[in-house]
């Protein structure tokens, strides 16, 4: 039996060759891997309700996906995550609903950077009967492929409108090149999305009654920074288990962007200069690293009476957690 579940104890039964077990539990790699005992089960008590991700490690340190474990992850980017349910993980109403008939359009776009070098790509998302001369909100989605393929958030924008829930926004997905270099509090990102990605999408697509930045993790770090620092440009922003640790330049001793040991730089700024343009939604899953950081990020928007909202999910830092909280982002953003 690879993984049992009673109550809120989980037991994880290692497989040959297992010699340590990391996921969510140990946020992967940044805290320590809990070691096998020759070949002792490993039980943890866990939230009642989470999804928990998981992989085995061999002798190596090598990640190796759980034989005995059908139940994979989300994760676009691993092929050895998998999955356990401590009870049930609750889903969205809006994902219970069937498909809508009545889809939006995705027009794909790509052509060389200039800020950024190398082949840039987006698909912009445009509302079921959608006018372009039309004022409309837009939307620039970070890390775009995964947000369209994985997240689904378009499929979401389809259903919450036909359900009558919300109105249609036009959702433009951004792919980055290096998404560290362009993420990490680069105020270059800016001028890409001015120079190269805006005049591809307005006018052509939509006309902007409001923009709004969108993301998860590095993208959602860059999605409230510019927006933050830019009312001429933004007046919303959703942010997924947002990389709130971070201070510009901040490097490990490999050179590495710091995303555990800078500090709350961004928190720190938007305290002494609120962000009073801004319409922001929050959330993070309640087994990752980030979650004290997004805690406390919105503790200063609740204090500071900003506009926003803050939800937790009993899951980590992953599509899991973060496709689940797209329906309550978008009515937040666009619902009646």
């Amino acid at each position: 039996m690879a993984v049992s579940v009673r109550g809120q104890q989980v037991t994880f039964s290692p497989p040959a060759g297992a010699a340590a077990l990391v996921g969510d539990m140990t946020d992967w790699k940044k805290k320590p891997r809990l070691p096998v005992q020759g070949s002792q089960p490993i039980t943890l008590t866990l939230p009642r309700g989470a999804w928990v991700e998981y992989a085995w490690l061999d002798e190596a340190g090598q990640p190796f996906a759980d034989p005995d474990n059908p139940q994979k992850s989300l994760n676009p980017w691993w092929p050895y995550p998998r999955a356990v349910e401590v009870g049930q993980y609750a889903r969205h109403p809006l994902w219970q609903r069937p498909d809508a008939k009545q889809k939006g359009t995705a027009h794909r776009l790509t052509w060389e950077g200039t800020v950024f070098p190398g082949t840039r790509r987006a698909i912009v998302y445009t509302p079921h009967g959608h006018d372009p001369s039309r004022p409309t909100p837009v939307y620039y989605v970070q890390d775009g492929v995964a947000f369209y393929r994985t997240g689904k958030l378009g499929e979401v924008m389809d259903r919450a409108v036909e359900a009558g829930l919300a109105t249609g926004a036009v959702l433009v997905f951004v792919e980055p090149g290096d998404r560290s270099a362009e993420y990490y509090l680069n105020d270059r990102y800016l001028d890409f999305l001015r120079e190269e990605v805006f005049p591809r999408v307005e006018g052509e697509y939509v006309t902007a009654s409001e923009r709004g930045l969108w993301g998860a993790s590095l993208g959602g770090l860059i999605s409230l920074y510019l927006g933050s620092a830019h009312p001429e440009l933004f007046s919303r922003v959703v942010s997924h288990s947002g990389a709130f640790i971070a201070r510009p330049g901040a490097t490990d001793e490999g050179g590495v962007i710091d995303t555990t040991t800078a500090g709350e730089w961004l928190r720190e700024r938007l305290t002494a200069e609120p962000p009073r343009h801004l319409r922001v939604s929050l959330d993070t899953g309640t087994l990752e690293w980030l979650t004290g950081p997004n805690r406390r990020m919105a503790g200063a928007f609740a204090d500071l009476g900003l506009p926003h909202q803050y939800r937790e999910y009993p899951s980590g830092h992953n599509w899991v957690t973060w496709r689940e909280a797209l329906p309550e982002a978008f009515l937040y953003m666009q619902g009646g």
